[in-house]
């Protein structure tokens, strides 16, 4: 159904995905309010990423956790770079593989790679979960991990398991990026210019809220969110939504976590809460 969201005006933070989400939005007839709130790098220092390489391909791990599909895209990429990535596809190739919902898994799939499990929800407490399910007991378990997140709490469950666990951080946030885009996007928010902020990661809900606090518009920003509806991808975004004092107005159908589904949402919510009068 094309046209579902035609007239409306929906806000989204870009990271990492949302050059996807906005063609997806557009093709249904919103008018994509696009924000880029963050800029992603490769780590600093590439050398401990490398290393973490290395030792992938010189024994391969038992098991593999994949936190998010940019994580293992950036592996990928500095693998390339130093002539290393076939031999770190067949050395991954030889673990399970385990990943926090289904962006790792697509990821993998980009290099010809399966997961053998997911987390049922994207969460870090997903992966404890899902984990510990598991007899870890003397394996190696190489983590990839991402940024602005305390994962002591993944790490220790691992390795009380009994696992020794080999972490890898390859890519960092700039959190002093477009910061005149946010504050632009508060002051749409606030004077009911946008119909619909969607959000996709829960990165973006923090990078809002710091950013706000940063230039003294918290309160503007919430009075914004007030008139705003707030879209969430998943129970993450919600979750990190809620720890803010902050509400989910819309989200997927039948715990489907996707953009698409997302979007099927909006438009139904969109429709009842704020129809449009021909004219």
């Amino acid at each position: 159904m094309a046209d579902r969201l035609n007239g409306y005006r929906i806000l989204i933070l870009e990271t990492r995905e949302e050059a996807q989400f906005s063609k997806l939005l557009a093709e249904q007839g919103a008018d994509v309010v696009q924000c880029p709130m963050i800029e992603i790098h490769d780590a600093p220092d590439p050398a401990p990423v490398e290393t973490w390489i290395r030792r992938a391909i010189e024994k391969p791990f038992d098991d593999l956790v994949l936190m998010t599909g940019e994580g293992m895209r950036r592996l990928m990429k500095l693998a390339r770079g130093r002539g290393l990535d076939q031999a770190l596809v067949a050395a991954l190739a030889k673990s399970r593989k385990f990943t926090r919902g289904p962006k790792p898994g697509k990821a993998l799939r980009e290099v010809g790679l399966e997961q053998q499990q997911m987390t049922e929800k994207p969460t870090t407490d997903g992966v404890i979960e899902m984990m510990g399910k598991l007899d870890l007991k003397g394996h190696r378990i190489g983590l990839q991990l991402y940024p602005d997140k305390d994962h002591s709490a993944l790490i220790d469950a691992l390795s009380a398991q009994g696992a020794a666990v080999d972490t890898v951080l390859p890519y960092a946030y700039d959190p002093k990026a477009a910061d005149a885009n946010i504050t632009a996007a508060i002051d749409d928010m606030a004077a009911g210019r946008i119909d619909c902020l969607a959000l996709t990661n829960l990165g973006q809900v923090r990078r809002l809220i710091d950013a706000a606090k940063a230039h003294g518009t918290e309160e503007k920003l919430r009075g914004g969110l007030e008139r705003t509806l707030i879209a969430s991808v998943g129970p993450a975004v919600s979750g990190e939504l809620a720890a803010h004092g902050l509400r989910t107005d819309i989200s997927p159908a039948e715990d489907a976590y996707f953009m698409r589904p997302l979007i099927a949402a909006m438009a139904t919510v969109l429709a009842e809460k704020r129809p449009r009068v021909a004219g």
